[in-house]
């Protein structure tokens, strides 16, 4: 018998209450294919909650245990999709870290107006919004950019909107938010880009059409050896996902990326991440970097 079918046991058991709790040695299984699959380092100290997450699960399919339940996830890619989307931490809000939005509107959108005043390039914007989780960010650049670019003077922004967890997705597509949720939306974009829920739908708020055609939602896992993505993009925002990986798959996984941001295109990351030393970028701010002209 094979250690992990050792450590897994019989499998499924009839719907109970007291599922066994997560050992060591089956918490290490889960580590490796989320490692292999995701490229998401879990470290020991996540058991209780990996634990937390995936028990509600669990209970659904009426098994007994947590090797039971890793049986069911190497026998069944949808149900391997579920697990992704259970331990996946998706935190987010609209304009989280505003000095990246001043980049963008005091920096980026200048020159592009330039090099399409200069006949440069098309009045035509593309950003890539990667890790989205429930849309907060593509809507928050949606805004941004259809405000300063307007469809009115021929321009067209164009963001697409990925991350790996389904669940995030159906959320985001829908574009209903929370009015507290929403009260991080500057008042004027707020008025412009928001609907107000009324009766029934009080307390809530939905993006306008116009909002919703700019972001298209895709799910796409960066631990892939290659993305089904047409590029180039103007601007990359992968913020807050770095710090899941390990060094070796953060540079690999960055070198993906960047083959589909355009020379002189800019790369965003979160706060508490660093690209320094990485080939082709160079520092415009902390956490903001700009591709190296001549790179393809």
């Amino acid at each position: 018998m094979s250690q992990a079918l050792a450590i897994l046991g019989s499998g499924a058991a009839p719907a109970r209450a007291d599922v066994k709790a997560l050992e060591q040695g089956e918490f290490g299984l889960f580590q490796r294919i989320v490692l292999r699959e995701a490229g998401i380092h879990l470290g020991d100290i996540k058991l209780a909650l990996v634990a937390a997450r995936l028990l509600r699960r669990i209970r659904e399919l009426g098994l007994a245990s947590y090797g039971a339940y890793y049986r069911r996830v190497i026998e069944d890619k949808d149900e391997l999709r579920q697990m992704l989307d259970a331990i996946t931490t998706n935190e987010t809000q609209f304009f989280r870290e505003p000095r990246h939005f001043e980049v963008l509107t005091e920096t980026l959108v200048p020159a592009w107006r330039r090099e399409a005043a200069n006949g440069a390039r098309r009045r035509h914007v593309r950003v890539w919004s990667a890790g989205c989780s429930t849309g907060e960010e593509p809507y928050s650049l949606a805004m941004t950019l259809l405000e300063a670019l307007p469809p009115a003077d021929g321009w067209t922004v164009e963001i697409l909107a990925s991350d790996l967890s389904t669940r995030v997705l159906e959320h985001a597509r829908t574009g209903v938010y929370s009015a507290e949720r929403a009260a991080a939306i500057p008042r004027p974009l707020l008025q412009a880009f928001m609907l107000r829920g009324v009766g029934q739908q009080e307390g809530l708020v939905k993006v306008t059409p116009l909002l919703q055609a700019a972001v298209s939602f895709r799910r796409l896992n960066l631990n892939d050896d290659a993305y089904a993505v047409e590029g180039p993009f103007d601007a990359i925002f992968c913020r807050n996902v770095f710090i899941y990986f390990n060094q070796a798959t953060r540079t690999r996984i960055v070198r993906q990326l960047l083959a589909h941001l355009r020379a002189g295109g800019h790369f965003f990351v979160g706060h508490s991440e660093s690209l320094g030393g990485t080939p082709w970028l160079e520092t415009v701010v902390p956490t903001v970097y700009r591709k190296e002209e001549g790179r393809k």
